[in-house]
């Protein structure tokens, strides 16, 4: 669980706040009652693709599909779409 300060004790106690971060702890802002902000430390560099999506997975921000993507198909009916398009903003 992350600890949540308002603007004015994030402001007052910014070095606790990065001491925290430095640990590994995430810290929300709030204003005026509603979080706006999180400061969380840096992802080490070199993490695998698996570790990320694992740990995005277990904070909720992700699932499982819940079915197979399937074929991607273009979503234009004529080729040049791009083209015409870029040619007309001239």
């Amino acid at each position: 669980m992350s600890d949540v300060y308002s603007t004015y004790e994030a402001k007052a106690r910014f070095s606790e706040i990065l001491r925290k971060v430095r640990a590994g702890r995430r810290v929300r802002i709030s204003y005026r009652g509603e979080e706006v902000a999180e400061i969380a430390p840096i992802e080490p560099a070199g993490r695998s693709l698996a570790a990320s999506l694992k740990r995005l997975e277990e904070a909720g921000l992700i699932g499982p599909a819940s079915r197979p993507a399937g074929r991607l198909r273009p979503i234009t009916k004529r080729p040049g779409a791009l083209a015409r398009f870029l040619e007309s903003r001239d």
